[in-house]
């Protein structure tokens, strides 16, 4: 059986195919076709074919990471969107929850009133009404909905998204209106609140309904085109979308529902680094995927991975409303942009070269210098090397593009280039300080999972500045995001709000309920062709305090509810509050807002990589060269030796300095560093002087070069 996965991003494209029953992978990058991304991905697929000597025939899975969701609402880019809501509540999706995003600030970005999804002019009412409990207050007037809906029709909108008030608890108004606008305007995306994530919060469950229907046009004829240029190319495989939950949805699935999509590749590579943390029997990562625009960071613990909760669920500034890995992006890559601000400060990022222009060093029109092109100045990177050979690099350009930067800042041209080095990895230290520490979490007690095309020539100095005791690099960190996708199994989330007290539980309702949501999520998964035996369902309940305005996520045991059963799920609750706030309240009553179920059919999956068992050290030598580390708050060169990791055997072990190239990323091990390859692949890079780049940084800034 041969799998694709592809992810998208914004710089390169990565591929692998895997055949599972003969465990081979091959691997490939290919730069991202901005206008149209699916053409670079279908490059990809026809060389790697090539390079497996596989027929397109014999590919029986395409699993697929993208960011057409995400960019569409990043740059404001989707389609006319019309809205159909409860007479009265016109402007909810402008007035939000009467919360300034910064409190403190007098000139700041709102962005759902900066930039609507949907302009007041195309936001219709009509007459209907349910009460908090689903009770009809007022019948839904089906004269005025379908006014409405000839209204948008004549003024051109291409979407329409249907919010009615406590739909959550019935939406059969919202469901009527769709009726009615897919009778009489049938061309249109039509979106209903309920049927992406029946929740309450009207304000965020309004606002995802009209992301989904202000980026849904553009991604489902992204997602059937590509569809259709797979079958063009006989490719027989199923396409499937990675979603924000951390699964997979089918093409059609995807298209319906493209809100889900995301965080589609950046959760991809957290399954990815989990993966490789399992392999080397860690449970506890700090998954950190550097690619050529943004840094994407995610925690994995003993109980998995980390979800983003609903105080904090924001894309492009914008509530969303939908289960989504926890991922947090920052500006920082390998194409991020160094310069001078109007204050005279020296930045790096979050503006980034991307692939077009891409750094200096490409020789594609940039010119202005990047990440990248210090790390070619200090000799990290190497141009005999790069991608493996398959694209040349101009270093004599970055030097030049550098040396200008130095000039204009009285700089050393080698102190130029460590201090946007120094910089740009400070932002991402800071980054995972916001995602351990400031949530309770010691970074300590982790290991960092070095992801991305850059992530492993940056991860090692970030740990070191962080006390992280060591580094796992998987064995291809720079397409993690697409190894991700062939670790994973289609998914599918349903709630239903309950709002019952620990005190007074309603046992009847509960396992009414939840044997309902087990039956529907059931028959979703048999539509996507899952047996009733290869199904596994978990249940969940949202639960809080009285009084609080946000949930945490227990768990629910399997079977029926019984009083003994439910006491675990309000123990289990208490425990998450102390870990998430350092405290509980176990006197206190809970209310369990909602329950939810998940559940999950079993895709076929990458079998574990392996590295060479022959050889020795002296066989994957490449070269000696100088390199630059700042060591102990000084510049200096060292003697470092360059390795190709395609040809280090089982229990090698180098000690830092030491570069170790592959095509789809380069490995940096700086002083007093080493590490061993492992039998998996991976290699573990053990940092011995936690205290260095701490040092480092603290002279740097003092002496004015940061």
């Amino acid at each position: 059986m041969k799998l694709i996965g592809v992810d998208i991003g914004g710089t390169f494209t990565d591929l692998i195919l895997a055949d599972v029953d003969q465990r081979q992978t091959w691997i490939h990058k290919v730069p991202t076709t901005v206008d149209d991304p699916s053409r670079a991905m279908m490059q990809g697929i026809e060389t790697l074919c090539q390079m497996a000597q596989a027929d397109y025939g014999d590919i029986e899975h395409v699993l697929h990471g993208t960011t057409i969701a995400t960019n569409t609402l990043l740059t404001y880019d989707g389609a006319r969107t019309g809205m159909v809501t409860t007479k009265g509540y016109r402007d909810i999706v402008h007035i939000g929850r009467h919360q300034r995003p910064q409190h403190y600030s007098i000139m700041q970005d709102i962005p759902w009133q900066a930039r609507p999804l949907v302009k007041r002019r195309d936001r219709k009412v009509v007459s209907e009404r349910l009460d908090p409990k689903g009770h009809t207050l007022i019948p839904l007037d089906e004269a005025e909905a379908k006014t409405a809906i000839l209204e948008l029709k004549a003024a051109g909108v291409e979407s329409i998204a249907i919010c009615f008030l406590n739909s959550y608890f019935d939406a059969r108004h919202e469901e009527r209106v769709a009726a009615i606008a897919q009778e009489l305007y049938p061309e249109a995306f039509i979106t209903t609140s309920a049927s992406i994530f029946p929740q309450f919060r009207e304000f965020e469950r309004f606002t995802t309904a009209c992301i989904n229907a202000f980026v849904g046009p553009k991604v489902k004829r992204y997602i059937n085109n590509l569809s259709q240029s797979l079958k063009e190319q006989a490719v027989r495989g199923e396409l499937h979308i990675m979603r924000s939950n951390g699964g997979v949805a089918t093409a059609d699935v995807a298209g319906e529902q493209p809100v889900t999509l995301l965080l589609s590749g950046l959760a991809a590579g957290v399954l990815g680094g989990a993966a490789a943390g399992a392999q080397s029997h860690r449970d506890r990562l700090i998954t950190f995927d550097m690619g050529g625009t943004s840094t994407d960071i995610g925690i994995v613990t003993e109980r998995g991975f980390a979800e983003a909760t609903a105080r904090d669920t924001w894309i492009a500034g914008y509530p969303v409303m939908v289960p989504m890995i926890d991922v947090h992006t920052i500006g920082a890559g390998g194409g991020s942009i160094a310069y001078v601000d109007a204050g005279g400060a020296f930045r790096v990022g979050p503006r980034s070269a991307g692939a077009a222009p891409g750094p200096v060093c490409y020789d594609k029109g940039g010119t202005e210098v990047t990440v990248t092109d210090a790390n070619v100045v200090l000799n990290r990177l190497d141009p005999e090397y790069f991608l493996g050979g398959e694209m040349t690099i101009y270093p004599e350009k970055a030097f030049a593009a550098v040396q200008a930067l130095a000039d204009r800042m009285g700089l050393d041209l080698y102190e130029t280039a460590a201090g946007i080095l120094t910089i740009v990895n400070n932002n991402m230290a800071n980054a995972i300080r916001s995602r351990t520490i400031q949530k309770g979490q010691d970074p300590r007690k982790f290991a960092l999972v070095a992801q991305g095309g850059a992530g492993p020539l940056h991860a090692a100095e970030v740990a070191l500045s962080l006390g992280i005791p060591e580094v796992i690099v998987p064995r291809y960190p720079g397409i993690t995001s697409a190894m991700g996708l062939l670790t994973t199994d289609l998914k599918h989330d349903l709630i239903q709000n309950e709002f019952t007290l620990s005190t007074e539980p309603n046992l009847a309702k509960l396992n009414a309920d939840l044997q309902s949501l087990e039956d529907q999520v059931k028959e979703q998964l048999r539509a996507d062709g899952f047996s009733a035996t290869d199904m596994t369902l978990q249940r969940f309940a949202d639960c809080r305090y009285v009084g609080q305005g946000y949930e945490l996520r227990a768990q629910v045991p399997g079977g029926i509810l019984d009083e003994t059963a439910l006491q675990s799920v309000w123990q289990q609750f208490h425990d998450l509050h102390t870990t998430e706030y350092g405290h509980a309240f176990p006197e206190n009553p809970v209310e369990l807002v909602t329950l939810r179920v998940t559940g999950t059919g079993p895709m076929p999956k990458l079998s574990n990589f392996s590295a060479p068992t022959g050889g020795n050290l002296q066989d994957a030598w490449l070269k000696t060269a100088v390199t630059y580390f700042r060591v102990n708050g000084q510049l200096e060169k060292y003697s470092t030796q360059f390795f190709d990791r395609d040809r280090l055997p089982v229990g090698a072990q180098l000690e830092g300095p030491a570069i170790i190239f592959q095509k789809d990323s380069t490995i940096l091990l700086p002083p007093h560093s080493r590490t061993t390859v492992e039998p998996n692949g991976n290699l573990v890079i053990h940092v011995t002087d936690d205290s260095l780049v701490d040092k480092t940084m603290a002279i740097a800034i003092a002496q004015g070069s940061v």
